[in-house]
This record gives structure tokens, C-alpha cells and sequence, in this order.
């Protein structure tokens, strides 16, 4: 390696104590922790390398930043360090190599897996059972007194319990916020038109460092505890499992998902294990903590200038990277609803490459103050599509550009309309737009509705693209010829999907009604209406008055369907499906009363991260619950989504019970049921 330039070395320790400031201080990070490791990375490989270059200022010889002078400040007795990192199982075998090494042994060394909860850092001090001070880490050495706050919060004890109490203990943890809390507490901030959080672990910080402590207990902290820092005790601990077994004894809050290890391959298996459970976890992890479990090889391991020797963090692939918005495109829904996609250089982020981040709409692009161009923050959770979280307006570019929103639609040109009491804006061409003409075909043959299998999005885009299909019934027109000529289909498999057709024209009235893609008109509704009418005459003949009234439709849902069977383009397509011979009866469920949902009334709200609603409304249905669209009494449970609107309010007025979207998962296994996750842009 070719040593650096003196100034480029000063430049990149200069940059590392800025966003060591914004991150441990301030609680504003400005980069991804991945951009921030990798920064960090290059500073120690150079510092390695060419030792005459350290600086005493070095980001590498500190934990942090200097705390604020807003709190009195505490001297921490034993430094609180930060981890070495991992990012390969290379460098595992690497860290077990010198346990073994620096203990002289051949045998196996025993180690402890701990998730690594992405919170804050925290410091108890305990005289005689009484919890005397809390303080931050700060830089390491120096952290703030934020005892108060600390009281507030309820997995911390403001006394110990049990018989042997030590004279003196102090307890080090992390303080976090589990995702339920944050979203409510985001949900409310939402309410009073405050600024949003833009991830729990900012609000956890911001939450312990309030100089009010009214406010840190109104916010959903969580403490647990991984270590000690001081103990003078009669108890003795000899291992990390049994010292973290004693705190659980005194009354602390320990991780459940705590392992022991016989080797670290062991400590790789469960850092795989973890990472599979990471998405339905109820709290934020960015990897696993690996200990000696020995406190005696601890003792003798010590630590090097910034972290312990006897330890490691083996991280999980960065969930939030940086990248550049380098154009904004956007797509037609089956609604007309026009939704914003961003094209992003390609970032490897959550285990995948990105190069696409949904922007929702037009006020999502205005909260993010987003620029073409922009340096911005993507963020990508579990199978959750990715989203651009925040802009890097320091690096903002003079070339950037406002995003405009189009006037007419991208795809027909049709003048476009605002969806009134939404954010979203809708293509006013209807069945004249062809991205409108494939989405809604592409729902019409999907499998929860006519279900015509072996017609995916390929053929619908060939099949409308070459004109052969303009509406629902064109597709029983279709011939061998027609098929044979479309791109990988061969007389096999056309004479196949022609045998699918035609077996689609014997329907159910539920999966019909569906199938015509009415607004807002899902799977749940779709079997109330079929219910309730028993024939597709009876409901095109019901005046809105008495739609409304129907439990599981209300008003909104009620004008939609009156306006779609109004529309004379509409029953023309009906017309024409029933004389070509579609067949669509109603079928009574026998079977539902035996179903484990049976007799349920279940509604939705809010953006559902891991399915889509109507994913979610089909399951539901399955297992033997109606989906409604509106709250009242009756109802069972609410499941609760992201951005959850009125229905939350309503429900606590009424008392509803409400299930989070990890707990609703949690239900759908119980009953063997996993859904398809939503596919990316």
C-alpha cells in the first residue's frame, strides 16, 4: 500500500470527528453507517500501515464526540468502549484465532451471542440496591448525567431485588425503542403536526438526552443490559452467562434471545439464525455482540485504544446506504393513480443491489425536500420495498434540480385530477391509457380473482402492446395463432393457457365482482356483497342509500361501486363478458364456520410493509374473518400498518382491540399461513 498524502490523512480524520460529532452528539447523522465504516475502515488500515501518520486527534483513539453542556458531566471509572467489527465470517475465524492465541489453549473457547440492539448506550450506577446516577457514553470517558430520565423509564430499576444485594454495581445497556412505540409515537407526532422521527434509534437518543424529563417518560424507552462496569458484590461471577444471569436476578431486563456458544462456529450459525428472524423482530438489530464467556480471559484479554480485545461485533449487511437520485419516473396504477419511482445509482443495501426507491407522491417528495440529483439515504428492511429516508443536503450538487410533478399523464397523455382527501393524483384516462389497460387485466386474471393461469405481466404487456387485448373479454377471443406469435410461447404452452381461459369462464360471484377491479372494493368486501345479493343483478340494482348501509362497505366504498355499475363503458364490459359466455354464480362458503378467524370482523389501517392490504384482507377472509372498511363496535381487531389514520383514533374511542403488523405475522404462522411478501419496483 502506497502511503497517503499527509493532508488527505488529516482530511479523512477531520471528516470522521464531524460525523462522529453528528452521530454520538447530536443525534443527526448525515451519512449511512455504512458509508461511516467503510470511512473508518480506510483510517485504521491507513493508520496501520504507516503508524508515523496517527494523530493524537484520531477518531480511532475516541468512542465519540464531546458530550453537550447542557447536562453536568460524569467521569466513567472504566471506559465505555465501542466493538470491533466483523462484516465476514472471515474475520470471525480471524477474532477466534487470537482468543486462542493470547489464552495459549488448543481447546474450544466459549462464547456468548448477544442481538446488537441499534440504540444508546447507557450507565447505571447502584449504591447499596438504590440507583444513585445514569450517564451516556459521550466519548468513552466522559458521558452526561442523565439520571432523571433514566427514572422514567420502566425496565430500569429505581431499587434492586433479591436477598444479597451489592454494595455497589454498575449496569451498562442499551436504550431503545421497540418498532409498536415508535410508530405510535411517530402516529402522534403526525397528529399535532409535529416533526417526525426519522428512525427509532435518533428517537431513542433525542428521547434520553431531553433536559425535561417529562418528556423522556411520555416516550416508549426500553433498557436492556449486556455488562458490568464496576462490582463490588459478594457474588462473584466467573462467566459473562452467569454475571448476565445474576442481573437478571436483580431485576434488570436481559435480551431473550441470548446465546451460549460452544465454539465460534456456533456464534456463526446463530448470527444466521438471527438474521433470518432480524425483519420480525419487535426492535432494531444491526448484528450480534460475541463475548469470552470467561470473565477471568477477559481480565487477562484487556482492550486496545477504542475497543475491548475479548470481543466483536459480527454486523448484518447495512440496512441504510447513501446513493444518488439520479432520475424520478413515474408509473400508472390500475386506478389511474400516478406514483412517483426514484432511479438510483445501483447501491448495495439489506443483503441486495437497489436501484429503484418508491416516493409515494407528491408530498412525500416535499418532506424530503428532494432534489434530482441529491445525494440521498436508502433504507431497506426485511423484504420491505426500499424508500428514500432523508437527503444529504450537504452534498446537495448546483446542478440539482426541483422535481416536477407531470401535468398529463406519462403514459396516455390524459390531463390528470388531484384524489380528493388524498395525497395521490390519478390519470383521468381510463381504459384509453394502456398502463391502465395492463394493471387492470393484470388483476383481472390474477389468481384471488378470475384466475386464468400461465398469463403473467409479460404476456398482458405483449398481448395489450400489440393490440389483441383492449378489454376483460378480448381475452376469450384469443387463438393459437394469437398466442403461438408472442415471445417464448411456444403451441405447447399457448394451447395450455387457452385450455386456462376457458376454464375461467366458470366463476364465483365474490371472485367476479373482484375481478372487475371497483375502487376499493377487495376480496373481503367482494364476498360481503356476494353474500348479500347472491346475484350480480341484484347488486348492480341496489341504490347507494342501501349499499351504504351495509356492514363491511359504508358510504366511500358505497359511492364507488355506484358510480362504476353508473358508468355505461363499464356495464358495456360486463355486457360483453357475460354474452361470451362467463359464468358467475354465488357459492356459500359451508366450510367457513370451522375456519380459526370464523365469525371475526377485522378492519385495516395504514401501509402494510410485508404484504399488501388486499394480501392481507384475502388471508383474513381465508382463515373465516370479514374485512370491513370501517370501525364500529363490533369490530374484533384493527390491524394496525404504517401511517395509520383515523380508524386508530376511532378504534381507542371504541375500545377496539388493535394488532400490529409483526403480531398479525406471528398469527398468520400459528395458523401455517405465510404470505407472498410485496415484490420491489
Amino acid at each position: 500500500m502506497a502511503a497517503p498524502p499527509v493532508q488527505a490523512y488529516k482530511t479523512l480524520v477531520k471528516e470522521l470527528q464531524y460525523h462522529n460529532h453528528r452521530y454520538h452528539v447530536l443525534d443527526d447523522p448525515v451519512i449511512s453507517d455504512g458509508e461511516y465504516d467503510r470511512k473508518l475502515s480506510l483510517l485504521q488500515s491507513w493508520e496501520h500501515a504507516f503508524p508515523d501518520l496517527i494523530d493524537d486527534d484520531s477518531p480511532t483513539h475516541r468512542v465519540g464526540g464531546r458530550p453537550l453542556s447542557e447536562f453536568s458531566q460524569i467521569s466513567h471509572s472504566v471506559p465505555m468502549l465501542s466493538l470491533e467489527n466483523a462484516f465476514d465470517s472471515d474475520a470471525l475465524m480471524d477474532f477466534d484465532r487470537r482468543i486462542a492465541e493470547r489464552t495459549e489453549t488448543q481447546e474450544n473457547v466459549n462464547y456468548v451471542c448477544e442481538p446488537k440492539l441499534d440504540g444508546v448506550a447507557l450507565s447505571l450506577l447502584y449504591r447499596d440496591g438504590v440507583l444513585e446516577r445514569a450517564a451516556t457514553r459521550g466519548d468513552g470517558m466522559i458521558g452526561e448525567d442523565v439520571t432523571a430520565n433514566a427514572k422514567t423509564i420502566r425496565s430500569v430499576p429505581l431499587r434492586l431485588q433479591g436477598d444479597s444485594l451489592p454494595n455497589l454495581i454498575e449496569v451498562r445497556g442499551e436504550v431503545y425503542i421497540p418498532h409498536e412505540g415508535f410508530e405510535l409515537l411517530n402516529a402522534e407526532a403526525d397528529r399535532l403536526g409535529d416533526k417526525k422521527f426519522v428512525n427509532p434509534r435518533n428517537a431513542a437518543a433525542g428521547s434520553l438526552r431531553q433536559l425535561d424529563s417529562r418528556v423522556t417518560a411520555s416516550r416508549p424507552l426500553v433498557m436492556s443490559v449486556y455488562g458490568l462496569g464496576i462490582l463490588e458484590s459478594t457474588v462473584k461471577p466467573k462467566t459473562h452467562f452467569e454475571m448476565l444471569t445474576y442481573l437478571k436476578q436483580l431485576g434488570f431486563l436481559v435480551n431473550s434471545h441470548t446465546y451460549l456458544a460452544a465454539n465460534i462456529f456456533q456464534c456463526e450459525s446463530f448470527y444466521e439464525q438471527l438474521a433470518k428472524q432480524r425483519s420480525s423482530l419487535p426492535y432494531d438489530i444491526d448484528g450480534i455482540v460475541i463475548k469470552v464467556n470467561s470473565l477471568e480471559i477477559q481480565q487477562r484479554m484487556g482492550a486496545v485504544l477504542r475497543s475491548p480485545r475479548w470481543a466483536i461485533a459480527r454486523k448484518f449487511p447495512a440496512q441504510e446506504e447513501m446513493t444518488r437520485l439520479v432520475a424520478v419516473e413515474y408509473q400508472v396504477g390500475r386506478t389511474g393513480v400516478i406514483t412517483p419511482v426514484g432511479r438510483l445509482e445501483p447501491v448495495f443495501v439489506g443483503g441486495v443491489t437497489v436501484r429503484n426507491a418508491t416516493l409515494h407522491n407528491q408530498d412525500e417528495i416535499a418532506r424530503l425536500d428532494l432534489f434530482t440529483d441529491d445525494t440521498v439515504i436508502v433504507r431497506r428492511a426485511g423484504d420491505v420495498i426500499p424508500k428514500i429516508v432523508r437527503v444529504v443536503k450537504e452534498y446537495r450538487r448546483a446542478n440539482a434540480s426541483l422535481i416536477e410533478f407531470p401535468q398529463q399523464c406519462p403514459v396516455c397523455g390524459s390531463e390528470i385530477e388531484q384524489v380528493p382527501d388524498e395525497a395521490a393524483v390519478r390519470c383521468t384516462g381510463g381504459m384509453r391509457c394502456p398502463a391502465q389497460v395492463k394493471q387492470s387485466i393484470n388483476h383481472f386474471v390474477s389468481r384471488r380473482a378470475i384466475n386464468i393461469e400461465g398469463l403473467g405481466d409479460k404476456l398482458v404487456e405483449q398481448l395489450v402492446d400489440r393490440d389483441h387485448v383492449k378489454s376483460f373479454s378480448d381475452l376469450y377471443r384469443l387463438d393459437l395463432v394469437i398466442l403461438c406469435s408472442l415471445e417464448r410461447m411456444a403451441e405447447k404452452s399457448s394451447k395450455k393457457l387457452l385450455k386456462s381461459i376457458h376454464a375461467s369462464r366458470d366463476t364465483s360471484l365474490s371472485k367476479f365482482i373482484y375481478a372487475l377491479g371497483i375502487r376499493e372494493v377487495g376480496e373481503g368486501c367482494a364476498q360481503i356483497l356476494a353474500n348479500r345479493f347472491q346475484s350480480l343483478e341484484a347488486l348492480i340494482a341496489e341504490p347507494l342509500e342501501k349499499l351504504t348501509e351495509i356492514e363491511g362497505v359504508g358510504p366511500v366504498v358505497a359511492r364507488h361501486i355506484v358510480d362504476y355499475f353508473a358508468e355505461p363503458k363499464n356495464m358495456n364490459v360486463i355486457d360483453e363478458l357475460l354474452s361470451i359466455g362467463l359464468n358467475c354464480h354465488h357459492k356459500v362458503d359451508k366450510e367457513n364456520s370451522s375456519r380459526p378467524l370464523a365469525g371475526q370482523t377485522w378492519v385495516l389501517t395504514g401501509n402494510l410493509d410485508s404484504m399488501s392490504r388486499e394480501g392481507a384482507k384475502g388471508i383474513l377472509k381465508s382463515l373465516g374473518a370479514k374485512v370491513s372498511s370501517s370501525i364500529s363496535a363490533k369490530t374484533t381487531k384493527l390491524l394496525v400498518g404504517s401511517k395509520a389514520g383515523s380508524k386508530l383514533e376511532k378504534a381507542k374511542l371504541l375500545r377496539v382491540p388493535t394488532m400490529q403488523e409483526r403480531e398479525f405475522a406471528d398469527l398468520l404462522v400459528s395458523h401455517n399461513v405465510y404470505p407472498e411478501h410485496k415484490t420491489e419496483i
